[in-house]
């Protein structure tokens, strides 16, 4: 601004915007620093984030693939002697990897004393007879959680819904059980290689499964099937499609070491069961009542000479005598198999006896309740019809009939204990 002049020259008064100007620079400069600065904190919180988020995705996946059956995950961990299916490098990196994975799995199983005790000698093993819908789910997975167990569940799955009661399906499916009791996976090519599209195989074998999840390019290998199912003393696998008069050849073995658990129920409460399996209607070994109690007839007989042969090592019991008093009949049966009531054991108990969750095939149960839902579940005419196909199987092994609609709702089955004599 000019407000006059000297010497033609006028004196210059700056204006306030513009005497200002420094100070407004200074400002924006600081401003442009905190800026900077915040920005590099907003990357340093995201790539943060990212990372977290990336590991807990990772864990999420190894828990879904360590708590679910997946049908396609096993064609990912083929048996590459067995089949021509490629592999990538990934899953193999050559026979050397494959190798050092089997012997790492070993020695790391090794490295748990809890779970290799020092026993020595033949290994003890139990076998659980049973059929479809009668608890044995339940009681495999009660033996399971011992931490030095390892179980072989439903090894003749692929035989489909049938029942084995003689020739011509008895020997082979004798020889594949024996293969397994013995830890000998080298000539079992159809039960590893059905296993790949039925993981359930694997799946309730906790501590294998554990390690298919973590190597499984070695899990269908017998190289490493057998070694390693050899780190431990106790050996235990349920059946539900080999009748018990069959078991008497696994028993006769005195190489074997074997005791053998006849697990019956209720013809009502397995009828009921099966209803809600749609793997059950139409076939006749499994929806046909009379055939059931066929089978529980000629497995009383046969209970009462296996009895009578191997006192020491053959034990029957029946599901609603379990689920009543789970903590004294699993104490019982521990006792018998000559295994320890470990914690773990308890646990599962505590864990698995007092509420329902999951579905049909969960053993998460309310277990006082769960062998009496035929009660409200069947209708009276449904309970009359399975009572006259099973009147001298229920009377072999205690089971009291129902008299009519009113006495069904709140009656109890359990007549009496059942003698093998």
């Amino acid at each position: 601004m000019v407000n006059g002049s000297e010497g033609g020259r006028g004196i210059y008064f700056p204006t306030a915007e513009e005497a200002d100007e420094p100070r407004r620079q200074q400002w924006r400069l600081s401003m442009e620093a905190v800026w900077r600065r915040a920005s590099v904190v907003g990357l340093c919180v995201v790539t943060a984030v990212c990372l977290f988020t990336l590991v807990l995705s990772q864990r999420m996946v190894a828990y879904t693939l360590h708590s679910t059956s997946f049908p396609a995950f096993g064609r990912t961990i083929q048996i590459k002697h067995y089949f021509s299916q490629s592999w990538s490098s990934s899953e193999t990196d050559g026979p050397s990897n494959i190798t050092a994975a089997i012997e790492m799995s070993i020695e790391e199983q090794r490295s748990l004393p809890d779970l290799v005790p020092e026993l020595g000698g033949t290994p003890l093993r139990s076998i659980i007879i049973s059929t479809w819908r009668s608890g044995s789910t339940f009681l495999g997975d009660v033996l399971n959680a011992h931490p030095a167990n390892y179980y072989h569940y439903e090894p003749l799955l692929d035989y489909d819904i049938v029942q084995i009661r003689g020739a011509p399906l008895a020997h082979t499916a004798l020889q594949t059980l024996r293969e397994l009791l013995n830890c000998t996976y080298a000539n079992l090519e159809h039960y590893l290689e059905y296993g790949q599209d039925h993981n359930w195989l694997f799946t309730h074998n906790t501590r294998l499964w554990e390690r298919c999840i973590m190597h499984p390019q070695i899990c269908w290998l017998p190289e490493f099937l057998t070694p390693f199912c050899r780190l431990f003393p106790f050996q235990s696998m349920k059946v539900v499609r080999l009748r018990l008069s069959l078991a008497e050849e696994l028993l006769a073995d005195p190489n074997l070491n074997l005791r053998v658990i006849l697990l019956v129920r209720d013809p009502r409460g397995i009828m009921q069961s099966r209803r809600h399996r749609d793997w059950c209607p139409g076939r006749p070994d499994c929806w046909d009542p009379g055939r059931l109690c066929s089978d529980l007839l000629a497995d009383y007989s046969a209970a009462i000479r296996l009895a009578r042969l191997y006192p020491t090592r053959f034990r029957a019991v029946r599901y609603e005598d379990i689920s009543l008093q789970p903590y004294t009949e699993v104490e019982d049966l521990f006792a018998f198999l000559g295994l320890s009531f470990h914690a773990r054991v308890k646990q599962f108990l505590d864990t698995h006896t007092k509420t329902d969750a999951g579905g049909v095939s969960s053993t998460f149960r309310n277990s006082k309740a769960a062998p009496f839902h035929w009660r409200k579940d069947l209708s009276h005419k449904e309970v009359r019809a399975i009572q006259k196909a099973c009147r001298p199987a229920m009377k072999a092994w205690g089971y009291a009939h129902v008299l009519n609609a009113t006495h069904q709702s709140d009656f109890n089955p359990i007549a009496k204990s059942f003698k093998l004599v």
